[in-house]
């Protein structure tokens, strides 16, 4: 059996590398989802098939409907390149096949996450007293944070909502800005506050909310309340004016929780610290490994001032589970499960590697690869860029002369053209009620020849659509 293992495992490792090594043209999956399924459809067979064959066939049939997620030239979504060194990590968690959900069941997979946490709150500049829960990512982080601040803040009004539930609870005001990102919607849905039942408030033109409105909303409503702001808006990369608006929500004793899936990584580097002044003011943070600091998925980091209120929250407890001695750490009383991957090997591995100055340097990197993106592209005729490229993220329009429905259709077909001849990959959305381009610059490789190549195949791809060809 051990020499099945030793093969079985250093084919999946050589199978993994040939992927990650291969440079490809094409930035794009070869099968689309239909047509990946259409490969996949059988009855499962009678017999057990060889784990070896087994293997091969999986990388057969998925490769061909995998993104190069991991590739210098990928620019959707916010998505970072999975790290050599953090998927090594990964490839032994899933080895070690750990339960990580106590300190007892897994003495390690407990301390790894106690030291990981402890140099994330160091490179973040986050409050050291500070607890850490490793969840799969922001959607949960942002979950499990605002579970704590809706438990905290009617235990302020004499309220017990871990054990009386919301049914007769005061009211909370939930404050949060007109351009916060899904996954908050989604959390305060989940926790039963509503994902509109809450008070918006307007934002400048890069997302920011403004703080003559959020005064005003503050002071306003009445009883318990959650603020929610952001580190890192999803188009334009701004970041909330949180010295101004924290101090506001301290003085109506709200809740101040920040959003920082990818922003919040601003913090890590002396060159983009200054974006997001005050951000340590606030109360629980959300924010993702699997962006910038190029962990594999899963990976999120729930992140709160207040260690209490965090496992009033979330702590499991049955008469079979270990008791937390003084001193003890249970993952499990920090997210919203029990049983669990053991997240922190990957991250205690990658900030290893790292160190305080590579996570600074590869940040940095990106930054001024989106710089270099914007400035290429701004002095193509046509093209306007639409935000102030001070982090990762590059919003652009195409055909800024044009009728706004003609310049909403040539950025259609430009992005268009550029998903299908994959040169590199790019998405896109609506931005203050126009179609535009994200580029998001989060991969550890992409460095300044990748920018410059991105750029120009934009400009071609453009001109080709303006000219009809």
């Amino acid at each position: 059996m051990a020499e099945g293992i030793d093969a079985l495992f250093a084919q999946a490792a050589h199978l993994a590398a040939g992927f990650r090594q291969t440079d490809p043209q094409l930035h794009r999956p070869q099968l689309q989802y239909q047509e990946c399924l259409a490969t996949l459809v059988e009855d499962l067979q009678e017999e057990t098939l060889a784990m070896e064959d087994v293997l091969q066939h999986l990388v057969e049939k998925a490769e061909p409907g995998l993104h190069r997620m991991t590739g210098p030239r990928f620019f959707g979504w916010v998505i970072g390149g999975s790290h050599p060194m953090g998927v090594a990590a990964d490839f032994l968690t899933s080895a070690w096949g750990q339960n990580a959900g106590n300190h007892t069941a897994s003495p390690a997979a407990a301390s790894f996450e106690k030291v990981a946490a402890t140099w994330l709150l160091d490179v973040l500049g986050l409050p050291a007293q500070s607890s850490v829960g490793f969840v799969t990512g922001a959607t949960v982080a942002n979950f499990s944070c605002l579970a704590a601040a809706r438990g905290e803040v009617l235990r302020r009004v004499g309220w017990n909502v871990d054990a009386d539930g919301l049914f007769g609870a005061p009211p909370i005001t939930v404050v949060v800005g007109d351009d916060a990102h899904t996954t908050v919607f989604s959390a305060l849905q989940f926790l039963g506050l509503g994902h509109d039942r809450v008070v918006r408030i307007a934002t400048d033109r890069q997302g920011r909310i403004l703080a003559r409105h959020f005064e005003e909303a503050v002071n306003k409503a009445a009883g318990p309340m959650i603020a929610i702001l952001q580190a890192g808006q999803i188009n334009t990369g701004a970041f909330d004016p949180f010295a101004e608006l924290i101090p506001v929500a301290r003085s109506r004793d709200a809740w101040v929780h920040v959003d920082g899936a990818f922003g919040l990584w601003a913090k890590a580097s002396p060159s983009t610290r200054h974006l997001c002044p005050g951000v340590e003011l606030a109360d629980s943070w959300a924010t993702d490994g699997h962006k910038w600091l190029q962990t594999p998925y899963d990976s999120g980091y729930a992140i709160v001032r207040d260690e209490v209120a965090h496992r009033r929250a979330m702590t499991i407890a049955a008469s079979y589970l270990p008791i937390a001695a003084e001193g003890d750490r249970d993952p499990s009383h920090y997210v919203p499960e029990l049983s669990r991957r053991a997240r922190g090997f990957a991250t205690w591995a990658m900030m290893k590697h790292l160190g305080r100055n590579g996570i600074a340097s590869l940040v940095e990197g990106c930054c001024s690869s989106a710089r270099i993106i914007a400035e290429h592209l701004s002095r193509e005729p046509g093209i306007e860029i639409l935000n102030d490229v001070d982090l990762n993220q590059v919003i652009c329009r195409f055909g800024s002369d044009l009728s706004t429905a003609d310049a909403d259709e040539v950025t259609r077909r430009t992005i268009a053209r550029l998903q299908r001849e994959g040169t590199i990959f790019v998405t896109g959305a609506r931005w203050r009620g126009i179609e535009v381009m994200r580029i998001s610059v989060s991969n550890y490789r992409t460095d300044a020849n990748t920018a410059m190549l991105a750029a120009e195949t934009v400009s071609v791809a453009f001109r080709k659509e303006r000219l009809g060809s």
